[in-house]
């Protein structure tokens, strides 16, 4: 009989033996895992193992006979929350058979559901190994519950001591697996004295040991989404879709310093400062950009050199050793007139080319040098003086400069060619003489007649009528002009001093007037008369005398000349 049932009870155990084995696989093989760290605080583990008995019964938890090992198959679940470098905090459920077999026979059994919290103690905590370290060993304790159940086993629960170690194998950066062996010292006994006919004493312990595998939860910050968490990126600030290595930092696939995103030439090694590109000469302008790369030049010229440093390339450069202009091809101009110094014949002057580089200030065509006006704009004929009224005599000697003239005279005209000029003569249009300033001499009769009729014109004593006896002197007077239609008769009346002025003044007036009046009467223009009364203040002689007032009372007559403008 019990032969029958120790074949029994094997054949259940091995049976649960193989369905947890099973499990477990599954779970292994269908589960993507990762290293838990600061990154990823918690941590979900899946295992699988054996728990081992050990109390008044006996003790297998030192017997490793194969049989031991393979009865009491159990499952779990963990959970893991990272504290430090040092320390996680866990706990961790299982469940599965236990009991006690004493040479392949059952002395009892049930099942035990188990769970505990529990302090973990991490050695690759960078003091004793690197924190990325592969085999993580740990040592843990905490306390659970235990419940138990089963025909041969006291049903109940227990609160166990707990403690043990494990080790960690990290496979990559995605999955690990965990050994982990748990001893737990509970409070009672749990064999059921009526099955085994053993009464239960003293307490049992237990060794759980699992072999299984753990994925965080979450995923490790990545500020610059290249693929490399930031705790293990070196190069923290890459900027979004660059290529890096396993370190977050970068690619440089041409080994030239200049990484690849920023490396123009990424399959050429090249020069940081022409940014990755190959530069023969040296001079900072890439060769794929050097117009002169076998020659060492200057980067605002593409490379090309600029011996003087004007600015132009020695190649287009007519005077590649004096530092000169680009607009002349790199030769000077020290005056900035547009004319090369050595085609300048003035070239500390400011010029222009009609000249070849001398001035000419005033624009007139006529360089300064032969300009007698240098900054009035003249004409050549002047030799660059202005000559506003065209007569050959510039106006700065012209005594007439709005009115064309003669060189002879100073630019002044000879309107009635008279010889004698319009700026000395009297008489501008009518021909005259020089001893009378240009105007026409007065015949010998003309002026014989004048004479005559200072006293000759007689007046009533104290008015203005005009006697008799006078008439044929101003009939002789108005035939002179109706002859001499250019005459302009200016009549002249005085007093003596006796009176009063003021009467003497009106009185000439008057008489001056009354002679205008008969001349105009008898035919001669009222424009060619003009008359005018001084009264005493234009004597001839003294006002003492008889002879003398008579003189002063007196028509005098002068002539002007005007001109006559024929229909």
């Amino acid at each position: 009989m019990k032969n029958q049932q120790k074949t029994c009870i094997q054949s259940a155990l091995i049976g649960n033996w193989k369905q947890s084995i099973i499990l477990i696989l599954t779970l292994f093989m269908y589960t993507q895992l990762s290293a838990q760290s600061s990154e990823r605080k918690w941590n979900l583990g899946v295992f699988g193992g054996m728990s081992v008995y050990a109390g008044d019964l006996g003790n297998n938890i030192t017997n490793f006979q194969s049989d031991v090992f393979t009865q009491n198959a159990t499952v779990g679940l963990s959970f893991t929350r990272y504290l430090n470098p040092s320390f996680d905090a866990g706990v961790m459920s299982s469940y599965g058979s236990w009991g006690f077999y004493d040479n392949g026979i059952t002395q009892f059994k049930g099942y035990m559901w188990h769970s505990n919290i529990h302090l973990k103690y991490k050695f690759n905590n960078g003091y004793l190994l690197k924190e990325d370290s592969r085999l993580a060993p740990y040592l843990f304790v905490g306390a659970g519950i235990s419940d138990f159940k089963g025909a041969q086993i006291n049903d109940g629960q227990d609160y166990p001591a707990v403690g043990g170690a494990g080790i960690r194998f990290r496979l990559t950066d995605a999955l690990s697996v965990n050994y982990q062996a748990l001893f737990a010292y509970m409070g009672t006994a749990h064999n059921n004295p009526e099955a085994v006919l053993t009464k239960p004493t003293g307490t049992d312990q237990m060794m759980l040991h699992t072999i299984g595998i753990g994925f965080n939860l979450g995923s490790p910050k990545d500020q610059d989404k290249d693929g490399v968490s930031d705790k293990k990126d070196k190069c923290p600030n890459t900027p979004s879709r660059v290529k890096v290595d396993a370190n977050g930092c970068p690619l440089d696939g041409d080994g030239d310093g200049v990484l690849d995103y920023q490396d123009k030439c990424p399959t050429l090694a090249g020069e940081a400062n022409t940014l990755g590109c190959p530069d023969k000469d040296r001079d900072g302008v890439a060769d794929n950009e050097d117009q002169c790369p076998d020659d060492a030049g200057t980067i605002s010229l593409n490379g090309c050199p600029d011996t003087d440093g004007d600015g132009v390339t020695d190649r287009k450069d007519q005077c590649p050793n004096i530092i000169g202009t680009v607009a002349l091809n790199g030769c000077p101009d020290a005056d900035g007139d547009g004319i090369r110094d050595e085609d300048d014949l003035c070239p500390k002057v400011k010029g222009v080319v009609l000249f070849k580089g001398c001035p000419d200030t005033d624009g007139d065509g006529i360089e300064d040098a032969k300009d007698m006006c240098p900054t009035l704009k003249g004409i050549a004929l002047t030799n660059g003086c202005p000559d506003t009224d065209n007569d050959g005599v510039h106006d700065g000697i012209d005594k007439c400069p709005l009115l064309s003239g003669s060189a002879t005279h100073a630019g002044c005209p000879d309107t009635d060619a008279d010889g004698i000029y319009d700026d000395i003569d009297k008489c501008i249009t009518i021909p005259g003489t020089p001893a009378n300033k240009g105007c026409p001499e007065l015949k010998k009769e003309t002026k014989q007649l004048f004479q005559k009729a200072l006293q000759g014109i007689q007046f009533e004593t104290g008015k203005a009528i005009i006697k008799p006896v006078s008439y044929p002197i101003l009939n002789a007077i108005v035939k002179v002009m109706q002859e001499n239609p250019s005459y302009k008769l200016n009549i002249g009346g005085h007093t003596d001093d006796v009176g009063e002025d003021a009467m003497n003044l009106t009185l000439s007036q008057n008489r001056a007037s009354s002679v205008a009046n008969y001349l105009i009467a008898k035919g001669v223009s009222p424009l060619a008369v003009e008359a005018k009364g001084f009264g005493e203040t234009m004597p001839v002689d003294t006002n003492k005398s008889v002879k003398g007032r008579t003189r002063n009372r007196r028509v005098e007559f002068s002539v002007e000349f005007i001109e006559v403008v024929k229909p």
